[in-house]
């Protein structure tokens, strides 16, 4: 019998939200609940990327807001559970991320896999599709994350990565509008891409039913204030809004 988690494990901010988009922000907490015994980590590794994506929830927010989008986050951190992985994927309970080593995620059971499965992973994906089937054919799936600026000790100059896997329409659309905003270091698939296996929640809730997506990762050093959010969800929504116009037109076209 799987006990419930204690806290939410999913969260839904502007359930009412009638845009077009469908937000989807799977790392947005670093909350390990008690019974996991804070999975081995310290401190300082619990409040790392290592164990969400800082800033992403509130970006997530405010994306929200402008687009008046319902929004689905994340309410656990992604080592007790990466919502952004299949059950079978050994990322989905990391051993080890980055140079920090998740003990608490050693040598797990598959009773116990499937309990956290049915526990984080399942509520999370039917929560996310529900908002997507009650809005109907023309919805556009956005995920939102950060990145941490340096990784295995090497700095990352892309500062905005536009991610997208087998359906490109939404980013190319977005790349278009790149010389609005000249300052900013944008790439196509960067830090990650498909390869990497990050786009596991675009292919099960957008490539599974045709809808246009994009996958946005944020260098989390640009994140780091109110002030900070509010000018990347800006920068963020002059790439987006065009292309959400442009999807409309082919639509009625």
């Amino acid at each position: 019998m799987n006990t419930p988690i204690t806290v939410p494990v999913v969260q839904v901010h502007n359930r009412d939200g009638k845009g077009q988009v469908v937000l989807i922000c799977e790392h947005a907490s670093n909350h390990i609940p008690l019974e996991f015994a804070d999975l081995g980590l310290a401190d300082d590794d619990r409040a790392s990327h290592a164990a969400w994506d800082p800033g992403a929830l509130e970006l997530s927010r405010h994306l929200s807001g402008a687009l008046d989008s319902v929004l689905i986050a994340g309410g656990v951190s992604r080592l007790v559970y990466d919502c952004n992985r299949p059950p079978d994927a050994p990322s989905a309970f990391p051993q080890k991320t980055e140079l920090i080593e998740v003990s608490g995620n050693r040598d797990l059971s598959e009773a116990e896999k499937m309990r956290r499965t049915a526990l984080v992973y399942e509520p999370f994906c039917t929560v996310v599709s529900d908002a997507i089937d009650m809005r109907g054919p023309d919805i556009i799936v956005v995920t939102v994350h950060s990145f941490t600026p340096i990784y295995f000790g090497r700095p990352r100059a892309v500062e905005l990565g536009l991610l997208h896997d087998s359906d490109s329409r939404l980013v190319d659309a977005m790349l278009e509008n790149i010389p609005q905003i000249p300052h900013r270091v944008v790439e196509r698939n960067a830090p990650y891409g498909p390869e990497d296996g990050v786009t596991h929640s675009l292919q099960r809730h957008a490539l599974s039913r045709g809808l246009q997506n994009v996958m946005i990762e944020v260098r989390n050093d640009l994140l780091t204030s109110p002030a900070m959010i509010a000018q990347i969800a800006q920068e963020i929504l002059t790439l987006l809004e065009p292309a959400l116009e442009q999807a409309n037109t082919k639509e009625t076209a």
